[in-house]
C-alpha cells in the first residue's frame, strides 16, 4: 500500500513523515529531498534544466537553487515547465524505492504539492497535515530566515487546507506535539489493519 502524505508549508509534515518513519514496518520516501538530489546528480535533469534557465542554473556544475527559485515563484509558466522535468525522474526514482521497500506494511510518499501536481490517484490513501496560517507563518519566518511577505507568496502557490482536507482520507492536526504523534499512531494502526 502506498500512501500520499502531504501538507502546506510549514504544517510541520516532517515533523510527522519522521513520526512515521520510527515505525520499522513502514518507509518514508521524502520527494523534495530526493528531488533535490536528482537536481544535482541526475545528466538528464541537468541538460534539460540549462536549456530552459541558461548557464546560471549550475555554478562549478552545482545546482543554483536561489536563482532558479527567483524565476520559478515570479513565473508559474516556468514553474510548470521545471516540473515536468523533475518530476517523472522523481517518478521513476520512487518505483524503485517501491519495488526496494515492498515488505514494508505501507510506503509513504510524502510531498507537499500533491495534490497541486495533480498525484493524488496514485495513492491508496491520502493525508494531509493541517495547521493555523498564522502558525505556518511564524515557523516558516523562523526557520527559513525569510520575511511574511515572501512566505505569503509560498503559501498562495499552494492549495488551501480546505481543499486538500476535502480530497484527503486522513487529517492530522498539528497544534500540540504529543496531539499529533497520537493521531500518527492511531492512523499507523488502522493502515497496518488494512494490509493485513
Amino acid at each position: 500500500m502506498v500512501v500520499g502524505l502531504t501538507g502546506g508549508i510549514g504544517s510541520g509534515k516532517s515533523t510527522v513523515a519522521n513520526f512515521f518513519k520510527a515505525f520499522n514496518n513502514v518507509a518514508v520516501y521524502i520527494a523534495d529531498k530526493e528531488a533535490k538530489k536528482l537536481m544535482a546528480n541526475s545528466q538528464t535533469i541537468k541538460t534539460e534544466l540549462i536549456a530552459l534557465f541558461g548557464e546560471k542554473a549550475y555554478v562549478n556544475n552545482v545546482l543554483n537553487r536561489d536563482f532558479i527559485s527567483a524565476i520559478v515563484f515570479k513565473d508559474k509558466q516556468k514553474l510548470k515547465q521545471l516540473n515536468a522535468i523533475v518530476h517523472p525522474e522523481v517518478k521513476k526514482h520512487f518505483k524503485i524505492f517501491v519495488t526496494q521497500n515492498k515488505n514494508k506494511a505501507y510506503i509513504i510518499y510524502e510531498s507537499a504539492i500533491l495534490f497541486e501536481s495533480n498525484s493524488q490517484d496514485q495513492f491508496d490513501v491520502v493525508i494531509s497535515v493541517c495547521l493555523d496560517l498564522e502558525s505556518r507563518i511564524k515557523r516558516v519566518i523562523a526557520r527559513d530566515n525569510t520575511s511574511r511577505k515572501k512566505v505569503l507568496a509560498r503559501i498562495n502557490n499552494q492549495w488551501q487546507d480546505a481543499k486538500k482536507t476535502l480530497l484527503s482520507n486522513y487529517l492530522i492536526t498539528n497544534t500540540v506535539l504529543e496531539d499529533t504523534k497520537t493521531q500518527v499512531n492511531s492512523i499507523h494502526k488502522i493502515l497496518t489493519k488494512r494490509r493485513a
